[in-house]
């Protein structure tokens, strides 16, 4: 029996509806799908430095219009952009395949960025997926990993604390860090230094090994009127895990960030250039104890001649409640390092003598 006329008529629409269907789905599906990044070559695992090069070579799907590759390795514990901080971005050409220089590292990464994004020259964690990153993919280096460099532990205040060695960005350019740098006295009392190499400074910082959050922060520090303007003590928490945005970082920085007219000291509840986050004021000679409160929405600096906490000897005080950080994954860190951008630059070594770092919850 021949089907009706009319019945064959009725279904003609709903196959081409229902194929029409299916392509939209798979191209909405193709368009939408995650982008993924892959390697097709990959050099050589390595402790890294400035004079060792090689390239770098992968394909990647889901691309969008304007965007581009960032690669990373990762070098005496950073990852540093590549190939130059002035040259952070690898083409992707054909619509999937991309080829870059790196430096050598221990491990390399590709970053798949959208138009406008601004990568950091350094940093100790990559970035996460979102705010301008698509995907991000990471392999370790060809052959066998070299040796880790050893980590020295000091013990300062009843409070084991690890002493960096890895280089970073900071105050505006690349300092150099050395274990040797640090170190206690017979007194307990902790020891950082800026020590003049052969080819270069050298700085110093200590990390808590443990995150403390909430509570008072009480530092005791010794003379630092014989600090150079370039030369940069800073007591301050950090937060290893966050982003360049939120690091839930307070600081007590000593300093006159290279002129001779600014202020030495200033209190800060970064990001530091919005105007109602810094405290500035003049530091005197002698002892200073140095403190913080830190409480959710609301953090309390203080300044104290002498080596105790005496509102008699108050020197400075100032209560943020706007921009304070949430606790959570900070660490306490002290450092001595140079800054760069100043008109006065390091002449002379310089050591900073911390006598006691005490917390109450």
């Amino acid at each position: 029996m021949r089907p009706h006329p009319k019945i064959i008529a009725s279904h003609k629409p709903a196959w081409l509806l229902l194929v029409c269907l299916l392509l939209s789905g798979c191209r909405s599906s193709s368009n939408n799908s995650a982008p993924t990044i892959s390697f097709s070559k990959v050099p050589a695992a390595d402790l890294g430095g400035p004079n060792r090069t090689d390239t770098i070579e992968g394909r990647v799907t889901g691309v969008r219009p304007g965007q581009q590759i960032v690669l990373f390795a990762r070098s005496e514990g950073l990852w540093w952009v590549q190939p130059f901080s002035d040259h952070p971005f690898t083409a992707i050409h054909d619509g999937s395949k991309w080829k870059g220089i790196t430096h050598l590292g221990t491990e390399y990464a590709a970053l798949l960025v959208d138009a406008g994004y601004t990568p950091s020259e350094t940093t100790e964690l990559l970035p996460p997926v979102g705010a301008g990153v698509a995907t991000i993919a990471v392999i370790k280096g060809q052959g066998p990993q070299p040796a880790p460099v050893p980590v020295k532990t000091i013990h300062f205040s009843g409070y084991d604390w690890t002493v960096r060695s890895a280089a970073s960005y900071r105050g505006g350019g690349l300092n150099w860090f050395d274990p040797a740098n640090a170190w206690t006295d017979d007194r307990g009392a902790l020891h950082l230094r800026i020590a003049k190499g052969q080819n270069r400074w050298t700085c110093a910082e200590v990390t808590l090994t443990r995150s403390l959050g909430y509570g008072t922060y009480v530092f005791v520090v010794r003379n630092i009127s014989q600090l150079e303007p370039s030369a940069v003590l800073t007591l301050f928490t950090w937060d290893e895990q966050g982003t360049e945005q939120s690091r839930r970082e307070l600081d007590i920085e000593i300093s006159r960030w290279g002129y001779l007219q600014n202020e030495n000291a200033h209190y800060v509840v970064q990001p530091y250039y919005v105007p109602a986050n810094v405290d500035r004021f003049v530091a005197p000679a002698g002892v200073l104890t140095h403190s913080f409160h830190w409480e959710p929405g609301e953090a309390t600096f203080s300044t104290y001649k002498g080596s105790g906490v005496s509102a008699d000897h108050l020197l400075n005080h100032h209560v943020f409640s706007s921009g304070v950080p949430p606790a959570g994954g900070d660490f306490v860190h002290l450092n001595l390092y140079i800054f760069a951008k100043g008109e006065i630059p390091l002449k002379n070594e310089s050591e900073v003598v911390i006598e006691k770092f005490e917390y109450l919850p």
